[in-house]
């Protein structure tokens, strides 16, 4: 039986598809074809934040439960942070690089930007720490694949990009980037740089076999571990994925032997002006947990008034 998934268009979609076609084939034996999905973010140019939470999601999802697929394959940012009913993440593959990047027409890095530098990002976590740096940057929004971002940006519309180092990698265009940003700089959305791999939870092989359990070969524990902590804290705070929240977890081996989770989060105004950052620490086992402590500890903090949330 070959397996249908389902994918997004663009390139970097296509790439990140292939990427985990290949690794079940190579982990199971199992053929897979790609189905290209069409959503609405795909047919609009409004900026994200204006299309709404899951607006690359739900036309694969829809797919999903009409069996026209068997298994999808997301940019997990791109999650809604409540479950889907009747769907499950089978699979978490090893997160690529989480960072942002930063790619300038003339070679300066983001210390080097002055007032008026026109950098092009449509990320509100993204424009809020950028204009709470206090240069002067004009952050402008920007969309379309990372081709025609960079296309935009050598003809002159913008100074500069802030893109995410893991879809520039995955697409081969890694040797552009000017500087990865620290994340004590720039902390990225939650579960950047991760996939979520998603089907049905009563979908099935041919002899019964549960597909989850197929697809749950290219589970990596302490990628969905990080991922999970990550989208607690943001599922916790009741902010989309386009919210100016920011959260990055960092699974290490502690001196027990055992590991644990590093989480760190940010939450802040869109001019920059308030910003909450805190960090929690947990283990493996309770990653959610940390991630819903984190939160509760940034709206002690004041989280809630940095995102305008009325009282």
């Amino acid at each position: 039986m070959t397996l249908r998934l389902g994918t997004r268009g663009s390139a970097l979609a296509m790439a990140q598809s292939r990427t985990v076609a290949d690794a079940l084939t190579a982990a199971t034996g199992r053929p897979v074809e790609l189905v290209e999905i069409v959503t609405a973010g795909d047919r609009s140019s409004e900026p994200i934040p204006r299309l709404g939470v899951g607006v690359f999601v739900s036309a694969l999802r829809d797919a999903l439960h009409a069996k026209e697929i068997d298994f999808a394959v997301h940019s997990y940012k791109d999650l809604p942070s409540a479950p889907a009913d009747g769907l499950t993440i089978a699979a978490v593959p090893p997160r690529e690089d989480p960072r942002d990047a930063l790619i300038s027409r003339d070679g300066r890095t983001l210390a080097e930007l002055g007032p008026g530098t026109r950098v092009g990002t449509g990320a509100a976590r993204r424009i809020a720490q950028l204009n709470g740096l206090g240069r002067g940057l004009e952050c402008l929004p920007v969309r379309g694949n990372i081709d025609t971002r960079l296309r935009k940006l050598a003809d002159g519309e913008y100074d500069a990009l802030v893109l995410a180092t893991a879809g520039l990698r995955r697409i081969g265009r890694q040797d552009e980037i000017t500087e990865v940003l620290d994340p004590m700089l720039m902390l990225p959305a939650p579960a950047q740089g991760a996939l979520a791999i998603e089907c049905r939870t009563d979908a099935v092989l041919p002899g019964g076999a549960p597909i989850v359990e197929l697809l749950s070969t290219l589970d990596d524990e302490h990628t969905r571990a990080a991922v999970t902590a990550e989208r607690a804290l943001l599922a916790t705070l009741e902010a989309g994925c386009s919210a100016p929240v920011a959260a990055f977890a960092v699974v290490a081996e502690a001196e027990d032997g055992e590991y644990e989770i590093y989480l760190r989060g940010g939450v802040f105004s869109q001019d920059g002006i308030q910003a909450v950052r805190l960090s929690a620490t947990g283990t493996l086992t309770d990653a959610a947990a940390v991630g819903r402590r984190l939160a509760a500890d940034l709206l002690a903090e004041g989280a809630d008034i940095a995102l305008g949330v009325p009282a």
